[in-house]
């Protein structure tokens, strides 16, 4: 595909995106969260490299997964694995001025650039933190939704425990290569799971997640 407005046609089309995602994409175009180098294949619906050893999502699962999420105004959202700040971008402009998302990133120099990626685009309601994610953020729990971007062999029970009663976590799960993508909701203190997807996502590293160096 070449260019956002085609990409966003795709993502439609296919069911991945309904029209609230659409409308986020098209104010947080992917282009603007990756390296210069790859700016050729911005549009094309698989992941790139953005240093460090992570990727970007590929846009049908970053779409896919905010629109299982059912993010609406007002949320407090929390992400694991800020990236370079494009789902966290596109979660900022589902919960609005009257919502907040809280991402996590352990790496150093991409807290700095999702930072200024989502200034560039006036996103206040979004802030980037370096720590481990799989602590998740006690200091703002509980959180309506969870989003994690990265892979563990479990969901981390300090997520469960962080989530909000009526809340959802959409979170990939599995070894390197065989992970399924599981949405868990919380209800009545209870949680349920469902599988909805087969994904590959780079590995979530922390106490609950894989070892540093994998």
């Amino acid at each position: 595909m070449n260019s956002n407005e085609e990409l966003i046609k795709s993502l439609l089309d296919r069911g991945y995106a309904d029209e609230r995602i659409a409308e986020t994409m098209r104010k947080a175009d992917r282009k603007a969260f990756i390296p210069a180098n790859y700016w050729p294949n911005a549009y094309e619906d698989h992941p790139l490299p953005i240093g460090f050893g992570q990727t970007i999502s590929a846009p049908g699962v970053v779409a896919f997964m905010s629109k299982s999420l059912g993010v609406k105004e007002g949320h407090r959202v929390l992400e694991i694995g800020a990236g370079s700040g494009w789902q966290a971008a596109v979660l900022g402009l589902l919960v609005g001025k009257t919502g907040h998302v809280t991402s996590i990133e352990r790496v150093p120099e991409l807290v700095v650039r999702a930072n200024e990626n989502l200034r560039k685009l006036g996103l206040g309601n979004v802030e980037v933190v370096q720590g481990d994610g799989t602590l998740g953020y006690p200091e703002q729990a509980p959180f309506d939704r969870i989003i994690v971007t990265a892979a563990g062999p479990q969901i981390p029970p300090p997520l469960l425990e962080q989530l909000a009663e009526g809340g959802k976590l959409i979170m990939p799960a599995g070894g390197s290569f065989a992970q399924e993508l599981i949405l868990v909701t919380k209800k009545k203190g209870k949680i349920e799971t469902k599988s909805i997807m087969s994904v590959v996502f780079v590995p979530l590293i922390g106490k609950f997640g894989y070892r540093e160096g994998i």
